[in-house]
């Protein structure tokens, strides 16, 4: 099994959980939890017993402790975690509607993920094959973008699997818009993107008369060797030179969303590091097609629960009474399992 390098933010989710009224304030009550959608994917994959390593940086404060000492509850491999001395832990509030849809408020100016420099980058990282994932969070301003292409070079070097959760979140750029050249730079570089709908549409520049057929191509012509567009509760797209279809994922009352692209991409992961190389699962319709089924179960099951890590899923959940947490399937009977549960 591959292990996961997940590289990028760890942050705290303060979770709007209601209100109370004090005199005549009405007060909004946050719940702290660990979250940053890489250090989601982390503990996805480490909860379906996978081996996940988290690489970014926190700051030496009690919201970097607490970052830490979640990551490793549920398993996660911190050594590539570091603590700046005096930069803050990034944090984000938010609140939910009634559909359990989320708005975010950032306080990350100069938190200790943004000061992540390329020289933080270890060899190490990279000694056995290996998958490297990473978000678009880390694009959001130049220096932290430089640092995030060296470690994604680093990690092509060493013939690892790129995999590029695209996750825009429009109100972190100086612009409030995701500069389209600074992410489609690195969609040129992964093995694996996976975008929500919006996202594509709108890297595909489809308002400045693109073509998403275009964009397709585009993707295809560099590293890309499989696409995967999730669209809420619509079909997933999965697309592969080898060509195309669309999985609908189960229908689920969602509580909250903040982890269900992340529960979705950490179930991916898990079933793509039980293959030696990623041809050997794309090549193959029926067993991606199985993989993809396992991985929107695992996203439907993160939405069901508040929070992010509490949320996702573990190998029972999705494929009940066969395991335990900590005795991961071999490749042939977890593929025999999905076939028999989904």
């Amino acid at each position: 099994m591959k292990p996961v390098i997940c590289f990028g933010e760890a942050l705290i989710d303060f979770l709007n959980t209601g209100n109370e009224q004090d005199g005549c304030l009405s007060l909004n009550n946050f719940r702290q939890y660990p979250g940053g959608a890489p250090a989601n994917a982390a503990v996805a994959v480490a909860k379906l017993g996978g081996k996940a390593l988290f690489a970014g940086q926190v700051g030496n404060d009690v919201f970097g402790h607490f970052l830490e000492s979640s990551l490793q509850a549920y398993a996660v491999d911190t050594q590539y975690l570091s603590k700046h001395p005096s930069a803050s832990t990034a944090l984000a509030f938010v609140t939910l509607d009634q559909y359990g849809e989320r708005t975010f408020s950032f306080y990350r100016n100069n938190s200790a993920d943004m000061l992540f420099s390329s020289d933080q980058v270890s060899q190490q990282w990279f000694a056995t094959p290996s998958i490297f994932h990473f978000c678009s969070n880390t694009l959001t301003e130049a220096a932290i973008a430089k640092s995030t292409e060296f470690a994604v070079n680093q990690a092509i070097k060493a013939n690892a699997i790129i995999s590029f959760d695209v996750n825009l979140r429009h109100n972190l750029w100086p612009t409030q818009q995701a500069d389209i050249d600074t992410v489609n730079k690195l969609i040129c570089s992964a093995h694996v993107i996976k975008f929500s709908r919006d996202e594509f549409e709108y890297l595909a520049n489809t308002d400045a008369n693109g073509s998403t057929d275009d964009y397709l191509a585009f993707c295809f012509n560099s590293n890309c060797q499989l696409v995967i567009i999730t669209d809420g509760a619509k079909p997933i797209q999965v697309h592969s030179r080898q060509g195309a279809f669309q999985v609908q994922p189960p229908a689920i009352t969602a509580i909250d969303t903040t982890a269900g692209g992340d529960g979705f991409i950490g179930g991916f992961l898990y079933g793509l590091s039980k293959f030696n190389n990623l041809n050997l699962l794309v090549d193959n319709t029926s067993t991606l097609t199985s993989v993809i089924k396992f991985a929107a179960q695992c996203g439907a099951i993160a939405v069901s629960k508040s929070g992010a890590f509490p949320a996702l899923a573990t190998i029972d959940q999705v494929l009940p009474s066969s395991f335990s947490q900590n005795q991961a399937p071999s490749l042939e009977f977890f593929l025999e399992q999905i076939n028999e549960f989904l």
